[in-house]
């Protein structure tokens, strides 16, 4: 092993504040001996600060209409081929009650960016979840108006999942040229403010990024003290601009999963679906490099080809889910997986 990987693994070890540079130097990992020790690192610190639960969550994704135009994203408003639906009301508080009967103790209500929900519509869904049910809401839906997220929150909503995608503000610009950088990160502010549980995430891979780049997303997360962290591989889709670029690397992005979680120690950290997409022991590989959630697909089955952010997506039911955990050794979470520490 080379020695500047050995001096920036052993301050990991010691659980020092990482510098970029040395962030960049792990994740310069030399496939083999290398990422073996930075693999086992990881999930060493995973089992400290997060033990050996690892916490499911039930993902319905209730809308494929979108209303933005990212260059990366197969949900695209100009991708006019996409079949798209919509769930009702009556269907997503149905399968939030089979959610919670299944034994899940979190259901993350995932769309694109949609305005046919509106704040009184969603208001009302997630104040009647909580009212009778026991289960944690997560919320997936974009970027909205602070009042929005204001309102959310007090009717009950727990989480909320918005990556910030790249830190890179001229990448960003030219892969979401409808959206704002600055108004992106404003939204995660203005999340963590309001009292939600925050998740960030970035994708590994995309055209122009750089190991920098990748090293400046984990210190933004441990800035903006995030609570889950979401890393998958871009995975180019054939209905967008995209389709010609190369897809995110594999161990690349378990290194980043892997620093992730020596950054930030106690966050949650799905094995992200997109990992498995292009590898079939995808997930069982980041649980092992610091992952410990899964986020078994709740959605009707009809509905789940046509939510089509990257093509070929894997699939993971909840029998499929509690066999990997064991298979590890590890355990299905009991509770609710709420984040074990604040810092």
């Amino acid at each position: 092993m080379k020695q500047d990987f050995l001096n920036a693994l052993e301050r990991a070890q010691q659980e020092k504040n990482m510098s970029i540079d040395e962030m960049m130097i792990l994740l310069s990992a030399q496939e083999g001996e290398e990422t073996g020790a930075l693999f086992s690192l990881a999930n060493k610190i995973r089992h400290k600060y997060v033990g050996e639960e690892v916490h499911l969550r039930g993902l319905l994704e209730i809308s494929n209409y979108c209303t933005r135009n990212c260059l990366y994203c197969g949900l695209r408003l100009d991708n006019q081929p996409l079949v798209r639906y919509r769930m009702t009301e009556e269907e997503i508080i149905d399968t939030a009650y089979r959610a919670e009967h299944h034994g899940f103790k979190t259901i993350v209500l995932q769309s694109g960016e949609d305005p046919y929900y509106s704040t009184d519509m969603l208001e009302k869904m997630i104040a009647k979840i909580k009212k009778e049910t026991d289960l944690v809401v997560t919320l997936s839906l974009g970027e909205k108006d602070r009042e929005d997220y204001k309102r959310f929150r007090e009717a009950g909503a727990n989480r909320y999942l918005l990556k910030h995608e790249i830190m890179n503000p001229l990448i960003f610009k030219k892969l979401k040229p409808d959206s704002l950088w600055r108004e992106r990160i404003q939204c995660i502010a203005w999340l963590r403010e309001l009292g939600y549980e925050v998740g960030s995430g970035c994708m590994v891979g995309l055209p122009g990024q750089s190991l920098s780049d990748l090293a400046q997303d984990i210190l933004f997360m441990k800035r903006m003290n995030v609570d889950m962290v979401g890393i998958g591989p871009f995975i180019p889709h054939a209905q967008t601009p995209l389709k010609d670029e190369k897809m995110g690397d594999l161990t690349l992005t378990l290194k980043a999963v892997a620093v992730s979680r020596i950054v930030l120690k106690d966050i949650n950290m799905p094995a992200t679906t997109a990992i498995e997409t292009i590898h079939p022991e995808g997930r069982k590989r980041a649980l092992e490099a610091g992952a410990n959630v899964l986020m078994p697909n709740i959605s009707p089955v009809e509905n789940r080809k046509h939510y089509e952010i990257y093509p070929n997506k894997a699939a993971l039911d909840l029998e499929e889910a509690k066999k990997l955990i064991n298979a590890l050794g590890r355990k299905v979470g009991q509770g609710h997986g709420n984040r074990m520490k604040r810092n």
